[in-house]
């Protein structure tokens, strides 16, 4: 946003004779005609890297600290809005559940151990248990984020920096972090950021399935406890009597799924050498994967657990 563009200008204006030249010399390239570029996708998380081909003969490279930044810092960038996110629903859902919590603290009701009666309890008392997982919830992924903007790796290059006096302190306080990356070839290949996220989000994933567990017994003609919402359930058209929780299966289904994307980024980063692989490429499909499941079981739990009865 602003910050970057900050930090461009910044740095345009401390290195406008170099800008000017290099430009200059692929527009007389241009002119000259025979001209072609191609671009140089190895480096996902370092400089783009642009080649231009003159006839076959020969090559010239330029790094685009421009393209490399924004490819640098895009993917974190984009977690940390997706963790924010996802903590803000946390905390709706842990609000629904005091709600229902208090509305229920009075309705006693068996409590288990092995599936089996044991003591009484009150249903708020059942409810508040979840609160109280979620909220640990909360601070796993609050701890996650907090690391995830706690080194900023911009000006890594490749793995060992780049020849362009960029001032990496002034990009990391821009951009909100507290400090560059310590050493550059950690601050390319680190996936932590990724695996400690999808854990997190893996966990409250496993919270939500048990609750999701809990509403199936609840809501069956065996326990007949609660009652959900038409809106999360579906019928049948030749038992008329059924009212299944397919909100909740669905929950207790996908949770398999984030526990899947989690082990991809654990089983993609066990072999790997310093510093940047190509087969880092996998964290995005599996990290998003995982966002994107918390974020919509997390959209729909939250208004069926309002309007239950």
């Amino acid at each position: 946003g602003k910050q970057f563009l900050r930090i461009v200008h910044k740095s345009f204006c401390q290195h406008r004779a170099l800008i000017h030249r290099i430009f200059g010399q692929m527009a007389d390239q241009f002119i000259e005609g025979g001209v072609q570029i191609k671009v140089d996708t190895q480096q996902a998380n370092g400089p783009a890297v642009f080649t231009i081909d003159n006839d076959g003969s020969g090559a010239q490279r330029f790094a685009a600290a421009v393209a490399g930044k924004i490819g640098n810092m895009a993917f974190p960038i984009l977690l940390l809005d997706g963790a924010e996110h996802i903590q803000g629903q946390i905390k709706e859902l842990i609000n629904v559940l005091c709600d229902q919590a208090e509305k229920g603290a009075g309705y006693v009701m068996p409590g288990y151990t092995h599936l089996q009666r044991a003591q009484p309890v009150t249903f708020g008392h059942q409810l508040m248990a979840y609160a109280w997982m979620l909220l640990r919830d909360l601070g796993r992924l609050q701890d996650a984020t907090r690391r995830m903007d706690a080194e900023c790796p911009l000006g890594s290059g490749a793995l060992a920096g780049t020849t362009y006096p960029l001032d990496r302190f002034y990009t990391a306080e821009q951009l909100g972090f507290a400090a560059p990356c310590g050493n550059s070839i950690d601050g390319v290949s680190d996936r932590d950021f990724c695996i400690e996220l999808c854990s997190a989000m893996a966990t409250c994933m496993m919270h939500l399935s048990r609750l999701s567990e809990e509403i199936i017994l609840w809501c069956s003609w065996e326990f007949k406890f609660i009652e959900l919402d038409d809106a999360f359930t579906t019928g049948s058209s030749i038992m008329p009597q059924k009212k299944n929780p397919d909100v909740t299966e669905l929950i207790r289904g996908k949770t398999g799924r984030v526990y899947g994307d989690l082990n991809t980024l654990l089983v993609m980063m066990k072999g790997i050498p310093l510093a940047y692989d190509k087969d880092m490429q996998e964290d995005k499909e599996a990290i998003f994967d995982a966002v994107d499941t918390l974020e919509l079981c997390l959209r729909t739990v939250t208004p069926m657990l309002a309007t239950m009865t």
